[in-house]
Parts: structure tokens; C-alpha cells; sequence
């Protein structure tokens, strides 16, 4: 008997937290569980089997109790699906790749405590691309990777910050109209701008790192969700191919990542590859993709890695992609309603009204 009742813990806590993500409220205790679905789903699965162990099949209550964790395993694989190898390409493979209409990218948040600068920039000259960015960057790393990036990057954007949202931008390529914006909150910057491909097409660049909805960063996610909508809407709008990325301190798959894919229109390279996690790189049970690259479909995929441990929480992430405007329509998205155009400038006026 005390065994069943321990079963049945174990699975209404599956239960319990398979359904709080669906209350459509952003406070950190609630939005934090959009993060671990993958670990959430086999959680879901365990208790459903270990339930059998006890299960009565002359019990009604077994029935229906097993039905819900049927449901809610149903309801997680869903979630995560998207981001399997048997799910279909959201971005298709490049079919006339050629090296002028090549982006290659490298994105790392260098975790502002960390002090071994050595592997990092190692790890970034692997990949010798062509776009580099890193985040929690204080005026010590902006020194550190200013002498070490400045020479073959002759253009760069910097914002070294003590609060953990410094950033700094270095590219191959020229920049145009680069500025540093503050987009929802004064102490959270952001980069943006147009990058001149070799091929003399431009290119929007939007590169972010909101809060996480952590009670010792933003008790509520508000701010993040906000700044990503804003993104999502300026992306929409843009007449030249986009590309955003940055530690989005947000997962692929959560309501707020999905509405900013709707609204922008952009498209995830994870998407029937695999979930490519970038955090926790301490903590081999508690990792998912937080660092991401979102584009529009006048791109196709070249190539996409997560990097080795630089001394960060995070691990670097790297991707090729090449400029195939005429392919577009092959991949192309539906347009977002009416109804996910409200919530994004809702989520946005909320930041408005908080001032």
C-alpha cells in the first residue's frame, strides 16, 4: 500500500509538472519549467512504467490515472519532437552553396567569471567564421578578446558591462549602421545592424542576451518576452534576409520562443536535428538549447556544432549558412494572425506599463 501511494506522488508530481507551463502567467516560478521538457518527458515515462508496477486492473482510478500520464507523456514528446533527427528540416540543406554567399557563425556567452579567455578564443579560431559574439562580456574579456579577434575582425561593436549583459560583435565583413540599443531595460543591451556579404547582399542583424525569469535576475519573464516580440516584429517587417542570435536565456520549444518564430517568420536549423544544448555545460542532466541562431528563409544550412567546454556554464555554438534567396519560397512559413500579432504587442505593452 505505501508503495502504490509513492507511485502515484511520483506520477501526480509528473503530472503537476507537465501542466504548469500551460498557466499563462510570467512569473520565474512558472515560466522556469518551459525549460526542462526533454528531462520532463522521460520523467513522465518513468512514472508511467514504474506505475504498472502496482497497477489494478479491477481499479477504475488506475485506469484513468495511467490515462493521464499517457497524456502528459503524449503532451512532452510533442514538445520536443521538432528538435528530434526523425522530425522534418525546418531549414532545408543549401543546394548552391558557394563560399560569396557563405555565413559562418560563432556565438559564445564566455560566463564573466570565467578566466580561461585562452580556451575561448581557441575554441572560436577552430571555426575561423566569419561572425563571432560573444556575451557576458565585462571590460576585462573585451580586452582579452579585442587582442585577440581585432586584427583579422576590423569590425566590431562593443558594450563591456559589469552586470553580465556586456556583448561584443566582431565580423569579417563590414558593418553598417551597427548600434547598441537597450531595447526593454536600460541595463540589457543589444546589437544591431547590417552586415555586407561578399556577394554585396545585406544582411539584418539582431544579436540579443534578455533575462533569464530567474528570481535573482528578473522574478518575472516579462522583460525577456518582450525584447524577443520586438525582435519578432522589426524581423518581420525587414526587407533584407535576418539573422538574430544570442543567448536567448529561453528554450526553442517554450510559448514565448514559438511565438517569436510565428511573428518573425524565421526559421530554426535545430529543427529535425537534434536539440544541440548549450547550457548546462557543468551539469550533464540539466542541459538544453539556450543559445540560438534564427533565420529568415532566404537562407539554407551549411553546417551546425556545438562547441568544447571553454570554462563557461555554456557551450559555444557554431553554424555555416549560405545566402539562396530563390529557394525561399520552399521553406517559407505561414504568415502570423492576427491573434499572434496581439499577443506579441501585448507582451510588449506590458513592459510599457511596468515603467
Amino acid at each position: 500500500m505505501k508503495l502504490k501511494i509513492f507511485l502515484k506522488g511520483f506520477g501526480i508530481l509528473a503530472i503537476l509538472l507537465t501542466l504548469i507551463p500551460l498557466i499563462a502567467i510570467n512569473f520565474w516560478w512558472i515560466r522556469i519549467f518551459d525549460f526542462p521538457h526533454l528531462q520532463l518527458t522521460f520523467l513522465t515515462l518513468g512514472a508511467l512504467l514504474v506505475y504498472f508496477i502496482r497497477f489494478d486492473t479491477k481499479s477504475t482510478g488506475d485506469y484513468f490515472f495511467s490515462l493521464a500520464l499517457v497524456a502528459c507523456f503524449i503532451f512532452q514528446l510533442l514538445k520536443i519532437w521538432p528538435y528530434t533527427k526523425l522530425a522534418p528540416l525546418e531549414l532545408l540543406d543549401a543546394q548552391t552553396a558557394t563560399v560569396e554567399s557563405r555565413l559562418k557563425i560563432f556565438t559564445s556567452n564566455v560566463h564573466q567569471k570565467n578566466r580561461d579567455w585562452g580556451k575561448v578564443v581557441s575554441e572560436a579560431k577552430k571555426y575561423d567564421a566569419d561572425l563571432l559574439l560573444f556575451t557576458e562580456t565585462n571590460q576585462w574579456w573585451a580586452n582579452k578578446l579585442k587582442s585577440a579577434f581585432t586584427g583579422p575582425y576590423t569590425h566590431h561593436k562593443s558594450i563591456p558591462l559589469d552586470n553580465t549583459y556586456g556583448m561584443i560583435l566582431f565580423s569579417r565583413y563590414p558593418l553598417q549602421n551597427a548600434s547598441i540599443q537597450f531595447m526593454v531595460d536600460d541595463s540589457i543591451p543589444s546589437i544591431h545592424g547590417q552586415l555586407k556579404m561578399p556577394d554585396g547582399n545585406l544582411v539584418q542583424l539582431h544579436a540579443i542576451h534578455p533575462t533569464p525569469p530567474m528570481p535573482q535576475e528578473n522574478p518575472k519573464s516579462t522583460a525577456r518576452d518582450a525584447e524577443l516580440m520586438k525582435v519578432a516584429l522589426q524581423s518581420k517587417e525587414s526587407s533584407m534576409p535576418v539573422v538574430v542570435l544570442g543567448d536567448f536565456n529561453d528554450v526553442a520549444w517554450s510559448q514565448s520562443t514559438q511565438l517569436f518564430q510565428q511573428v518573425s517568420g524565421l526559421l530554426d536549423m535545430r529543427k529535425g536535428r537534434g536539440f544541440y544544448n548549450t547550457y548546462n555545460a557543468e551539469n550533464f542532466l540539466l542541459r538544453w538549447p539556450l543559445d540560438h541562431l534564427f533565420i529568415s528563409d532566404d537562407f539554407r544550412f551549411g553546417d551546425m556544432k556545438r562547441g568544447n567546454k571553454v570554462g563557461s556554464d555554456h557551450f559555444p555554438f557554431y553554424a555555416a549558412i549560405y545566402l539562396e534567396p530563390t529557394g525561399s519560397e520552399k521553406q517559407r512559413k505561414e504568415p502570423p494572425t492576427e491573434h499572434q500579432l496581439k499577443r506579441a504587442r501585448n507582451e510588449i505593452e506590458k513592459t510599457r506599463n511596468n515603467k
